[in-house]
């Protein structure tokens, strides 16, 4: 073998040596017991490992990386190996401390080792960086191998055995906590230790396993003759010689690599990491010279024969693997078909037993379980399965045809009749003149003589036809049917399907009569042989019978009783087939549609009756004459009289004022008395407007000759206004204060009626716009009266003319300090007092819309806030048109309202209200803080934590879906209450990572509100 000669000189003593190193010392103070933890494994003996005092460094170094590197530059020129750089491990791509080992690739990529782990890696230039001063001290991990041990010099070990004995050293080490008996430290810095895992000893586990082998001892005079050593030398000297140093370890992984990589990987293996990082390279002659001498001490046959020697003996170690592992499997086989066998063995003595204690117990036990087959059978026909073949089907169905209900007789003359009154009320509604409205009025009357007729027999007609009996009878049986099947498919009438079903009926009950009446015979017989059985065992009977044709064929008698038996519980108790099921539901659809089809014509029976008897009591009120506006003329006369008496009493009272010498307890009585007067006049407004309504009513369902016959009442118009406008009041009969800081746009005043504070605004009007202001302002107030309260409109209590001036006055509540402008200015709404708000905006949006009305001018000053929890829309200018009220560039803070599509001279459109409303929204959430005596409007994004509101948002102004309003009204943000939340400074300031799509969703809110302010019109935020 090699390197015998050298052995000989090895002396007694314990110190070791690998090849390169430099030091190492026995005394007792130098051996030190270190804990780490495994984090790299490099081969079968070599590995990285962590000191476990070291972990809150390595978790503030990854915290200082993460912090500095994504904001640090690109390593730009020469790369300096002593230097530490951070680099982005492709792995999980975040940033670790580097080296660079070598630049490769044309010095576009290099292999860099991260100190504090020891992997390796091969980096682009791009994922390398400087870092701070602070950030370049020594690595936290440290490279160790076991004392002792080294890689098995044989060619025959390959790549795969070593790849096992790595794969084999990390489990033992890899992340586990192990204790290093530190031995020496060879020049390059590897630690050479003892190390164990509780009471493991891991070299000892690795040299078992055979991919490490024992060093032998040297001198120390070898090992203070190579201290002498410069590095090159040592190298060369490894080469040169046949047997390392550190006992006899080859450098297998020098000369086992192909020779193009030679040098290189030696350059790489010498590498001193942690000092000045110089790289060495030797000449092609100093490794021929390396190669000569390891030939030169052994022979060429000698080497051949061993060789063979080896091959043959692997060759014979792998066939007694293969066999033994063949031997192996038999044995593992024969052992689990004994252990079938002896099982099988069991469950045959344990069914043999079973058998056995079955038969003694036979006609018990088919006894008992035919017994209890029969009390269920006896329960199934006490209670029957009449649903099973539809017979609560047929019931429904013979209800149908029995008790159907008709078109009365009477309805078909009666609906030609009406149609005929209808249009003698639409001629008299559309007639412009007296006379001609008389004539119109005359032949309305004598339909009406003929509508009279006809609608006494039609409620004597359905008087008599027991109609709300008929249709009780029928929910009813609607009910019944559904809570057994359920809901009905929509399917097309067909009488077929009713055929097919008696068909399966009659078909199913003889199936099953068949079946029952099988069942009974078998009982019959079996009841036959308990009596025959009875008398061979009863000694009293005189007569002698022979019990072999008493007790025979009881098996064939027992068995055709249970097969009938279960038959019959089969088809009673088994779910039905998917054939039956189509055919039932087929069925029951094509019944509860007939039963539908008489539900709807008994509605339309009751409303026409409903109908019916009210004309006939109007009828017989006004038979041949119309309503009397008598009752209206007084109250209006009155009206006059108390307004006459309110001026007088104004006057008097200025007078009063103005003398030299006032008295004040007159003025005082006199200002009471003209408190009483309003109070009055306002009391018979209403009763006016309760007339007016009365009589609107009556036209428009019976009198449509109202309107022509008095005019001086002047019903058309309070119909056209939606019974808005009133001709009776009038500015000067309140006490009106001016409200200067609301009088920018129109004048403005406050006053008070009947309690309530109210709001006047003042509208200028000609004769062309003076149609128009009604009209609009009718349209909003119908649409107000179809939800009054719940409507989220701001109400309107009166309209009138000015009969001095051209003048529109518009009577409206008063809410104080209340629009969002002014709560927000004063103190801001939180979050749920916010959405609360906004929700009542979203309703009163939706209001309009489905009337049909665009808003146009939605903004602050025009949103109320009530009591800070009902937010309410308020009104517009009725004096302009809808393109005109969203032509106004409105703004929020530094937010346009105008929408882009306004931007770009498209139309307005309920689109656009939403986009006011998202800015509101959006406004709401987001503060618009002024800056301390600047003036100057600056935004402070708070983060917006509800994902509902976001999404919100970014519907109405960023995406610009088409939402509606009452899609906004049931977004999910409304629908769930809201907990208060308390501001956390400290929470408001720390960052907060975001998902990449909340990300998107902000940085799209942002380019939005940054357009919004710069005035862009784009669709896409």
């Amino acid at each position: 073998m090699w390197g015998q000669g050298h052995f000989s000189r090895a002396s007694a003593t314990e110190s070791v040596s690998f090849s390169g190193i430099v030091q190492m010392d026995e005394d007792t103070h130098y051996i030190k017991v270190e804990d780490v933890v495994g984090s790299h494994i490099e081969d079968a003996v070599t590995f990285w490992a962590q000191s476990i005092n070291r972990n809150k460094d390595i978790m503030k170094i990854g915290c200082s990386l993460s912090e500095v590197c994504p904001q640090a530059s690109s390593v730009l020129g020469n790369l300096d190996p002593k230097k530490i750089y951070g680099g982005l491990f492709s792995e999980d791509k975040c940033w670790y401390r580097c080296k660079v080992l070598k630049i490769i690739s044309d010095e576009k990529a290099c292999l860099v080792r991260y100190i504090d782990y020891g992997n390796t890696e091969i980096l682009n230039r791009s994922d390398i960086v400087e870092i701070p001063l602070e950030l370049q001290f020594s690595s936290v991990a440290k490279k160790y191998k076991l004392w002792g041990l080294h890689i098995p010099s044989n060619q025959e070990v390959t790549q795969f055995d070593q790849a096992k004995g790595t794969t084999f050293l990390g489990s033992l080490i890899f992340e586990k906590e192990i204790k290093m008996r530190i031995k020496a430290t060879s020049q390059d810095g590897t630690v050479i230790a003892q190390a164990e895992y509780g009471s493991v000893d891991i070299g000892e586990e690795v040299f078992k396993k055979g991919f490490a082998e024992k060093c032998k001892l040297t001198s120390r005079t070898d090992i203070c003759e190579e201290k002498k050593l410069d590095p090159g030398q040592l190298v060369l000297r490894n080469l040169k010689s046949p047997i390392p140093l550190w006992g006899h370890r080859s450098n297998q992984s020098t000369f086992s690599r192909p020779k193009g990589h030679l040098s290189e990987k030696l350059t790489l293996d010498l590498k001193n990491e942690n000092d000045a990082g110089n790289l060495m390279t030797f000449p092609k002659e100093s490794l021929a010279v390396g190669d000569f001498n390891l030939g030169s001490n052994v022979s060429l046959a000698k080497i051949k024969q061993d060789q063979k020697l080896i091959e043959e003996n692997e060759k014979l170690k792998t066939e007694k693997d293969a066999l033994l592992e063949s031997y192996k499997a038999l044995e593992l086989k024969v052992e689990q078909i004994a252990q079938e066998l002896q099982q099988e063995k069991a469950a045959a003595v344990d069914l043999t037993n079973h058998l056995e204690s079955t038969l003694k117990t036979c006609i018990d036990t088919r006894m008992k379980n035919l017994s209890a087959k029969m009390e269920i059978l006896k329960e199934m026909r006490h209670v029957g399965i009449s649903v099973r073949f539809g017979n609560d089907l047929s019931d429904a169905i013979q209800v149908l045809d029995e008790g159907c209900f008709t078109t009365p007789a009477s309805l078909n003359g009666l609906e030609k009749i009406w149609a005929e009154y209808n249009l003698a009320q639409e001629k008299i509604k559309t007639c412009e003149y007296v006379n001609e409205g008389n004539i119109l009025i005359a032949q309305r009357n004598e339909m009406q003589q003929k509508l009279y007729l006809s609608v006494e027999d039609f409620i004597l007609e359905v008087d008599e036809s027991s109609l709300n009996k008929r249709l009780k009878t029928l929910q009813d049986l609607s009910v019944s049917l559904e809570a057994v099947y359920g809901e009905a498919k929509e399917g097309a009438n067909s009488d077929e399907i009713l055929k097919k079903f008696y068909d399966w009926k009659c078909d199913k009950r003889e199936e099953f009569t068949n079946v029952r009446s099988e069942t009974d015979a078998s009982l019959q017989r079996l009841v036959a042989w308990f009596q025959r059985t009875l008398k061979v065992f009863d000694l009293s009977m005189e007569e002698p019978l022979i019990s072999e044709d008493a007790v025979d064929n009881i098996d064939e008698i027992l068995e055709k009783t249970e097969s009938s038996v279960c038959k019959e519980l089969e088809i009673a108790l088994v779910d039905q087939g998917d054939a039956d099921k189509e055919i039932i539901l087929n069925t029951y659809s094509q019944v509860l549609q007939k039963i539908r089809s008489e539900e709807r014509l008994i509605a339309t029976v009751q409303a026409k009756y409903k109908d019916s008897i009210e004309f006939k009591k109007q009828l017989i009120e006004y038979l041949n004459k119309s309503p009397s506006v008598d009752h209206l003329l007084s109250i209006k006369k009155t009206l006059k009289s108390l307004k006459a008496r309110l001026r007088w009493k104004l006057v008097e009272k200025n007078n009063l004022e103005e003398s030299d010498d006032p008295d004040g307890s007159q003025i005082e009585k006199i200002k009471e008395e003209i408190t009483q007067l309003r109070n009055n006049v306002f009391q018979e407004i209403y009763h006016e407007r309760e007339e007016y309504e009365m009589l609107t009513s009556l036209a428009q369902k019976w009198f449509p000759e109202l309107p022509l016959l008095h005019p001086e009442i002047g019903l058309l118009k309070y119909m056209n206004s939606g019974g808005l406008l009133t001709m009776s009041l009038e500015r000067d009969l309140l006490d009106a204060e001016p409200m200067k800081e609301l009088s920018s746009k129109r004048p403005l005043v406050c006053s008070e009626v009947n309690g309530q504070i109210i709001l006047l605004k003042g509208y200028s009007v000609d004769v062309d716009t003076e149609a128009k202001v009604i009209e609009r302002a009718a349209t909003y107030h119908r649409a107000w009266r179809e939800a009054e309260e719940e409507s989220g409109l701001l109400p309107l209590i009166f309209l009138f003319l000015c009969k001095s001036d051209p003048m529109a006055y518009l009577m409206v509540p008063y809410y104080p300090r209340a629009n969002l402008s002014t709560v927000q200015a004063s103190m801001p709404l939180n979050s749920e007092e916010a959405l609360k708000v906004m929700k009542g905006v979203a309703q009163g949006l939706y209001t309009l819309h489905k009337a049909d009305i665009i808003h146009g001018s939605l903004h602050q000053n025009n949103v109320f806030a009530i009591n800070r929890e009902q937010g309410i829309v308020g009104d517009f200018d009725f004096t302009k048109s809808v393109s005109q009220r969203a032509s106004v560039n409105m703004m929020v803070g530094d937010l346009s309202l105008i929408s882009p599509e306004l931007k770009m001279g498209k139309p307005a459109s309920p689109s656009s209200d939403l986009y006011a409303y998202g800015c509101l929204l959006l406004w709401l959430t987001i503060l618009n803080i002024f800056a301390p005596n600047t003036g100057v409007p600056r935004f402070i994004k708070q983060v917006l934590r509800d994902d509902k509101v976001k999404s919100l948002l970014c519907s109405l102004i960023c995406y610009r879906s088409s939402m509606t309003a009452e899609q906004v009204l049931h977004a999910e943000c409304f629908l769930i209450p809201k907990e208060k939340s308390v501001p956390n400074p400290e929470k408001d300031t720390e960052y907060t990572p975001y998902k990449k799509e909340e990300e998107i969703k902000m940085e799209n809110l942002d380019k939005c509100m940054e357009k919004t302010r710069n005035g862009e019109a784009n669709f896409d935020c």
